[in-house]
This record gives structure tokens, sequence and C-alpha cells, in this order.
């Protein structure tokens, strides 16, 4: 395992691993059908509510998106064929944001190492060259990937109620700001946000053209926002703990260490009468 690879892949340098033995390609992106019409040649799919969420009736409870048990994971892992041998790419069809980073969170959650997330997406593994397939893939299944537990730090409501305003630390929504300032909200049922967090919306992670910023470029612009001392004093939050992964591997990326991931994120703040600010407040 290498332990000095970056959390970023050009589709170029996933060109010349099309024939590794231990090379698992996953489509992270939405809905299968579009996987099934067209995907790199190879590669697996992974939906986000069955395989990345174990979903409750109430999102009061975790928010719409909680992580599963990560023994239950491990078996997610295994029937993907993925071992701790195994080099994983991940990519989906909003640069990063859908369910790959998500998906790069919890492999290194799990202590793996070896994940990298496809910059660019499945267009630029094209305009690569890489071949293209369509239909079912699959892959010779393994035993459950060993883990007890979540390896990366995590944030839970209360933990968030207390700290955001506290000044030593910084809780962020990486939400579009539109939804941050609560001019809108199309998925939960109450617009707004966490009265203190602070809007840095992921889709500043990247350029123009959907690839993520230099690493120095993100260093310096997260410089100005992260909380001062440990990666722990910084929690980071979305909708429902998904594109705030995005976050997490811009932040890797930039070589800085991971923050918190708050996963109940707005979808579970906005539905336990917390309080609820719009506008720059």
């Amino acid at each position: 395992m290498n332990s000095e690879l970056t959390p970023l892949i050009p589709a170029s340098t996933l060109l010349e691993l099309l024939d590794q033995p231990s090379l698992v390609v996953i489509d992270a992106g939405f809905g299968k059908e579009k996987y099934l019409q067209k995907h790199l040649l190879g590669a697996l799919f992974v939906d986000l509510n069955r395989d990345l969420s174990s979903i409750k009736e109430d999102p009061a409870e975790g928010g719409r998106h909680p992580l599963p048990d990560p023994a239950e994971f491990g078996k997610t892992l295994g029937k993907l064929g993925i071992s701790p041998e195994s080099r994983v790419v991940i990519y989906d069809d909003k640069q990063g944001a859908m369910s790959a980073a998500r998906l790069w969170w919890m492999l290194r959650a799990m202590g793996h190492q070896n994940v990298q997330v496809l910059d660019g997406g499945m267009q630029a593994a094209e305009a690569a060259g890489y071949p293209m397939g369509s239909g079912e893939e699959s892959n010779s299944p393994t035993v459950p990937y060993p883990a007890s537990e979540w390896q990366l730090p995590l944030a839970d409501l209360d933990e968030v109620a207390k700290k955001v305003n506290d000044p030593a630390y910084r809780v962020i929504d990486v939400r579009e700001s539109a939804r941050y300032l609560g001019e809108t909200e199309p998925i939960d049922l109450i617009a707004g946000h966490i009265p203190g967090a602070i809007n840095v919306p992921f889709g500043e992670n990247l350029d123009s053209k959907g690839y993520f910023l230099p690493a120095e470029t993100l260093k310096k612009n997260y410089s100005e926002v992260l909380a001062a001392g440990p990666a722990e004093n910084t929690l980071v939050h979305c909708g429902s703990g998904v594109t705030a992964c995005h976050t997490l591997l811009a932040l890797a990326h930039a070589g800085l260490e991971i923050p918190k991931l708050y996963v109940g994120s707005w979808s579970e703040w906005s539905r336990n009468n917390r309080p609820v600010a719009k506008g720059n407040e």
C-alpha cells in the first residue's frame, strides 16, 4: 500500500493502471440506469442509499444519510471485492460531490489509504481514452473488510450545538449559498442554517471546468476559514453528510488534516427543534 498516494487521481494516470490486478474502479454516480447505459470499463456500481448509508424511518435520527455500521460496510466492501490490498478509484457524475467523496471518506475512515477520487469524473476519463462499458459488471467477492469502528473524527448533534459558538471552533456549512441563506430549500423541511456556522460552498473547491483547484490554492483559501488548533476544532457539514465529504477531500488534497464530519448535518439539525438562522445571521 502506498502511503504517499494523493487523494485525487488524474484520468491519464488511471489509464496507466487499466490492467493492474489490484485495481477496483467504483461508479458512485446518481442512479443505476445511467451506470448501466455507460460507465468506465470494469467499474462496479455503488448506491448511496443502499450501500453507503443506513437510512432510518425518521431523518431526525442521524439525518437523511446516516453512516452504516462499520462492520456492515465491511461486508459491502467484501462483496465488491475490496480488500486491504486493493487500489480503489472512485468517480461520480457530480465532480465528486454526489457519492464519490463520501465513499472516499468512508474507506479512509476504515483505515484504507489506497483510495483516490477521479479528478474530473467519467468525462475526463473518456476524454483521456479510457474504454467505456455498459450493463452490469462483476468482481470476485472476498471476505468482509476488517473494521469495527470509524477511524476518522465525527461530530454529533450535541457537539455541534456546544461548539458552534465557541471561538476556538469553526462549524462550516458547505451547501450552496442560497440554501445556507434560507432563500430556498429543495430537500429538507426548513430553510436556513445552524446559527454561528459559516458558509463555504463545496463548489468553490473546483475550477470552471469541474476539476479540483490546485492544492496550493485550496490550502491558501482554507487557511483563512479553518479554526485555529487541531483539525478536530473544525466541524464540517452539509445537507445530509454527503457533499461535506467533498470539502474533506479538498482539504486532504491541500495537504491539510481531515476535520470532523457532522454526518447528520442540516437534515438532522432542522428536524430537532434546534435554532435556525437565515441570511448572514
